[in-house]
């Protein structure tokens, strides 16, 4: 990746710092795609920090998310949901989960734990559902109680209207915002997109390309943007996106940021705002994966802007706002994963607009699929395969022992 080719979606002429980091300060990196080194110190324009391997052996880690009594959860995209606990990965896997469709990108997606988990032991988890015949499959949501290793009481409360052959473009991330509605993305499934304004993520009568809002239990909101909308799909938020594989609720505002990937180019960070439109794909900053061109536009007055885009694709994945104490100069900074790209980037902003991009990791440890904060508040990455190596884990940043670094 050329990092001197990111530039800052908003405005063209923002003058913003990008900053790669490969190098290791100290110590020796294994192998591409080796298991990582403690004895490695890795540099950052704030902060110096190790790599912790927490977990290995695990097939295609998707999602990560924590349980109150410290538990960490890990979806397996052939379709189980393993259980570390004090740092051991449970031979078994939880049982209960939902059939899925393992092939291609599809397979078991995100796991997220209700707010109130503590009390309703309710889980979350999106996977792509296939039909009776496994020659379709959608984007699906299921929920169940978490009852002695196993999910009692599923049920499907979400099921895409976004049907299709193809193996690609499931999307699949989920949070809940402040006020306990679930948001998930669909992505358009390996739409044609020279299909320009009759592509499927450009209609509302179906879920392809999309964010959607839902009730804690599947119902549909009152107030979702669509509903008295005849012919649109009640549970759509925002529409025009391609295949957002990241999303996470900024800390102060609490509003819904993702991330998608562009084809050949144009990978995005959005701030999803209500029945907005972001433009996939009519406008885009990246092109066909042949090279030809499908759009020129890359602004238009009815599209939403993205805040940022990586022109070459890194492939966007998990993503954080960081909060946490470990990194006090990385808080209110954002993390997104790259699985072609395999590194991380930290993103400052100042308001809604991004001031400073800094690459981390880059070709060190491997695809990375999904980027959180631990209740310990170093931040752990799931590492999803380096390029048919088949190394698969869970890893830790931990700062580096003498605080902060000056910066940079």
């Amino acid at each position: 990746m050329d990092p001197q080719r990111l530039y800052p979606a908003v405005s063209l002429t923002l003058l913003a710092t990008v900053i790669t980091v490969t190098a290791p300060l100290s110590g020796q990196a294994g192998p591409r795609g080796a298991g990582v080194s403690t004895s490695t110190v890795y540099e950052s324009a704030r902060h110096d920090f190790r790599v912790t391997t927490v977990v290995e052996g695990l097939d295609h880690p998707w999602s990560i998310a924590w349980l109150p009594n410290g538990d960490m959860l890990v979806t397996e995209r052939p379709g189980r949901l393993r259980v570390v606990r004090d740092g051991k990965l449970l031979p078994e896997s939880v049982a209960g989960v939902p059939h899925v469709r393992v092939r291609g990108q599809g397979g078991l997606l995100e796991v997220l734990p209700h707010p109130d988990f503590s009390t309703n032991h309710l889980l979350y988890l999106s996977f792509a559902k296939p039909n009776d015949d496994e020659s379709l499959a959608t984007t699906a949501v299921v929920r169940g109680r978490l009852e002695n290793h196993r999910l009692v009481d599923v049920e499907e409360i979400f099921e895409a209207k976004a049907w299709a052959r193809g193996n690609s473009h499931f999307a699949g991330r989920m949070v809940f915002d402040r006020d306990g509605y679930l948001y998930l993305s669909v992505g358009d499934r390996g739409a044609a997109p020279n299909l320009m304004a009759g592509h499927p993520s450009q209609s509302l009568s179906q879920h392809q390309g999309t964010i959607i809002r839902l009730r804690d239990d599947g119902r549909v909101p009152t107030d979702n943007p669509f509903v008295d909308e005849r012919g649109a799909m009640p549970e759509i938020w925002s529409y025009g996106h391609r295949n957002p594989q990241g999303m996470a609720v900024h800390p102060q505002t609490g509003e819904i940021w993702e991330n998608e990937h562009g084809p050949r180019g144009g990978d995005e960070v959005n701030l999803v705002q209500k029945g907005a439109n972001y433009g996939w794909p009519v406008v885009s900053f990246g092109v066909n994966y042949d090279g030809s061109v499908y759009s020129t536009d890359t602004h238009r007055q009815d599209i939403e802007s993205p805040v940022w885009t990586w022109v070459p694709s890194i492939a966007t994945s998990g993503m954080l706002f960081y909060t946490g104490e470990e990194f006090p100069w990385w808080q209110g900074s954002i993390f997104v994963g790259g699985l072609r790209g395999e590194q991380l980037t930290r993103l400052t902003l100042e308001d809604q607009r991004v001031v400073s991009a800094e690459t981390l990791l880059a070709g060190v440890l491997g695809r990375i699929r999904d980027v959180r904060q631990g209740p310990d508040d170093f931040v752990y990455l799931a590492i999803d395969n380096r390029r048919g190596q088949g190394l698969t884990q869970v890893v830790r940043l931990e700062p580096e022992a003498g605080g902060v670094a000056p910066p940079r």
